[in-house]
């Protein structure tokens, strides 16, 4: 399969559409590398920060852990931004929260047969609050606050709702507690 000839079938703003072989898959055509971040954010008030929004692609409403592609900048710096600043920049700008310690956990692709896009989960730490949250450019995310031991619970009774769940949403909640090796976390 690496030897085949790689062509482009279809090149828009956000994403490229590829075959090499038989095999067919898209990339991301800005940011860093189909590169992205999800926050995994507790308050401290020991909440669990989630976010609402409606996905197109999906026709409905979803629930996900705030979220966001590196270099993913307005001004130019794309190059210049990582893991760590991508999901300060991120929790800040869609749940209203600056983290002041954040640790990258895991990366790994979110769909190894259909893309290149890989994500990390990033932890978030020592919360502070400096905004409302929401998203921008017209992002219109809805904040959710759910005190972390309702949390499986909330997320079950949205899902009956008729949300769609990010199952990424589980693995984030392990990592609360629960470093990738299954450590307990300080």
């Amino acid at each position: 399969m690496t030897d085949s000839i790689e062509e482009i079938l279809y090149e828009g703003k956000w994403l490229r559409m590829k075959r090499r072989g038989q095999w067919e898959y898209c990339e991301r055509t800005h940011g860093k590398s189909g590169m992205a971040v999800i926050i995994v954010a507790v308050t401290p008030q020991d909440e669990v920060l989630f976010v609402e929004q409606y996905r197109v692609p999906l026709g409905a409403r979803t629930i996900e852990m705030p979220a966001g592609l590196v270099g993913d900048l307005a001004h130019g710096d794309e190059l210049e931004d990582t893991l760590e600043t991508a999901a300060r920049r991120e929790l800040a700008e869609e749940t209203g929260w600056d983290p002041q310690r954040v640790d990258v956990l895991l990366i790994g692709p979110t769909s190894s047969g259909m893309s290149n896009e890989r994500i990390a989960f990033v932890r978030a730490r020592d919360l502070v609050k400096v905004g409302d949250g929401g998203g921008v450019d017209g992002e219109d995310i809805t904040v959710h606050a759910v005190p972390r031991a309702q949390a499986p619970a909330w997320l079950a009774q949205k899902q009956r709702e008729g949300y769609e769940l990010d199952l990424k949403l589980w693995g984030g909640l392990w990592m609360i507690e629960r470093n990738p090796d299954g450590s307990a976390v300080e």
